[in-house]
């Protein structure tokens, strides 16, 4: 099944556009972290229940005693998915909400390196120019050329991207460490504990700071359901994809993402592409072609 990573990205994409509309919602109930923590907490159920499907349909699988290689892997993973999270926090604060998000999407870039030099992961010709491609796609989108000299978003963003490359690269250091005789189960296994190691980091860290947050999120339950479904259903997809495939092609691939974001704007809102912008998604469309073709 050497294309199969490529339809589980897209879904991905397409659930986590989803989720982060609901999301949207959410943030001006529950404030930024506790929007975050029910991504992750109201997600558990769902990753439990789709481990349990994955078993069900593969009698038999077992999955192999987690160990000390495991844990680390799932450590940097769910440490570097939450603080690249919050770096992007600051990057907004910075009032440089565009610059940000594109240099947080250098995580393209720097996954590729972590993948080569932390798992071995190979980087061909055309990966190198999907990556490239990609990138100065997403750079035009987000209009981050025009504001390119700001040194302190500069450092905030890439570090922001730099952390999602490695929580990605510790996600699939932990599937490959874990050794589950089938994909599905890694996969389906590595969700779950995350997902609940963030759900615990994120409870234990607002019940310090503010006890409410938490509170209002437990009472926000039925709408957090959605999202909470969504993230699961996104999160599982692209766990599947770095059991399969290499990071740095996963992440590729995942950009198509901007260009449902896109079209939900355009749907909604009505709204029409600049020059600048339509340069930007032919681009980024070049840059996923060659990731699935030039391989």
């Amino acid at each position: 099944m050497p294309a199969t990573w490529i339809p589980v990205t897209v879904f991905a994409a397409l659930a986590q556009t989803v989720r982060n509309a609901a999301q949207r919602h959410l943030t001006t109930e529950l404030g930024t972290l506790g929007a975050t923590l029910v991504r992750f907490l109201y997600g558990v159920p769902f990753a439990a229940a789709w481990l349990a499907a994955v078993l069900a349909f593969e009698p038999g699988t077992r999955i192999p005693p987690p160990d000390g290689a495991f844990a680390s892997w799932l450590l940097l993973g769910s440490l570097g998915q939450i603080g690249a999270m919050a770096l992007l926090l600051r990057v907004m604060e910075e009032r440089n909400f565009a610059l940000g998000v594109a240099y947080s999407k250098t995580e393209v870039l720097q996954v590729a390196l972590f993948g080569l030099v932390f798992l071995g992961d190979p980087i061909s010709p055309g990966s190198a120019a999907a990556v490239v491609l990609g990138t100065a796609g997403v750079f035009l989108l987000t209009s981050g050329w025009r504001s390119a000299w700001n040194p302190r978003a500069a450092v905030l963003g890439v570090a922001c991207g730099g952390l999602f490359a490695l929580s990605t690269v510790g996600y699939r250091g932990a599937e490959l460490a874990l050794a589950a005789p089938s994909f599905l189960a890694g996969a389906a296994f590595t969700l779950l504990m995350a997902q609940t190691l963030q759900s615990a980091l994120l409870v234990a860290w607002l019940l310090l700071r503010d006890a409410s947050v938490v509170a209002r999120v437990l009472r926000a339950w039925r709408v957090s359901l959605i999202a909470g479904f969504t993230g699961a259903a996104a999160s599982a997809g692209w766990f599947t994809a770095f059991a399969i495939e290499p990071v740095a092609h996963v992440r590729t691939l995942g950009l198509v993402e901007l260009v449902f974001s896109y079209a939900v704007s355009r749907r909604l809102f009505r709204e029409r592409l600049s020059g600048t912008e339509a340069a930007g998604m032919a681009l980024l469309a070049l840059g996923v072609a060659f990731i699935t073709l030039a391989r």
